[in-house]
């Protein structure tokens, strides 16, 4: 395969960035997209050129790091896979690729595709966690969880944190990631004790960094790596309700 790559170039989040374009022959189209990018910035070192900076670390589709817009979408024109997860068979010769980093206020570029994702750590470390002054911890098995819920929970905590569900939405809106945080705690006995407080503090802190509103238009959900649900939102809305609720009592 042949093709043109025409890539976002950025020295820092204060610098003024650009496209620019490159060519690539004889790409194999069992080649993942990052090996491509690897092939690139083989090239490029060779030339003593600056090679493109993206991030990435397992490869295997579970960290979540390797976020990268392409042609338009988030992680590239396959469905339910990150970057990483990408191969070229899903690209046709001579095509023309656009490779840009993801674009939200809070995500601000620290090189060219690597974007900074530390508001997401900020959001969970409000309370993205069970506290462990909530009591003792109690066998898990002692605890009854229906199945539905367990396997509800279990879907939300799949959830990578890549930041897709951002970089989809036209208004910036981390809802979709805070939801299945929320979520996962929501749904289980362990979760209940630090509910109300938990997802008033995270919601808070989403506000606070910048993320827009949610508007329903479900771009999140169509382009999550993982295919969380929307209904997430749905029960994170009930469960800031009722911690209102509760804070008036």
């Amino acid at each position: 395969m042949n093709l043109t790559l025409k890539i976002w170039r950025q020295n820092n989040a204060k610098t003024k960035g650009y496209f620019e374009s490159y060519k690539l022959n004889n790409i194999s189209p069992d080649c993942s997209f990052l090996e491509m990018l690897d092939i690139l910035n083989e090239q490029l070192i060779n030339k003593v050129a600056h090679p493109v900076c993206f991030d990435n670390d397992c490869r295997e589709g579970i960290c979540g790091m390797c976020g990268l817009y392409i042609n338009g979408r988030p992680h590239g024109n396959d469905d339910g896979v990150t970057t990483c997860q990408l191969h070229m068979r899903h690209f046709s010769d001579e095509d023309i690729i656009t490779i840009e980093p993801w674009r939200a206020k809070p995500f601000p570029v620290i090189r060219d595709l690597i974007v900074d994702r530390t508001a997401f750590d900020k959001i969970i470390q409000e309370g993205g966690y069970i506290s462990v002054t909530t009591g003792g911890v109690p066998d898990g098995n002692t605890i009854p969880i229906p199945k539905k819920k367990a396997d509800e929970a279990m879907d939300s905590a799949a959830c990578i944190g890549c930041g897709a569900c951002v970089a989809a939405c036209k208004n910036a809106s981390a809802m979709l990631f805070v939801s299945a945080k929320v979520s996962q705690f929501a749904l289980l006995p362990q979760g209940k004790a630090e509910a109300a407080r938990r997802v008033s503090a995270m919601v808070k802190k989403m506000d606070e960094l910048g993320f827009g509103s949610c508007t329903n238009t479900y771009a999140c959900e169509a382009e999550c790596p993982k295919q969380i649900k929307r209904s997430n939102i749905a029960r994170l809305n009930r469960e800031f309700f009722k911690s209102k609720i509760l804070s008036e009592e």
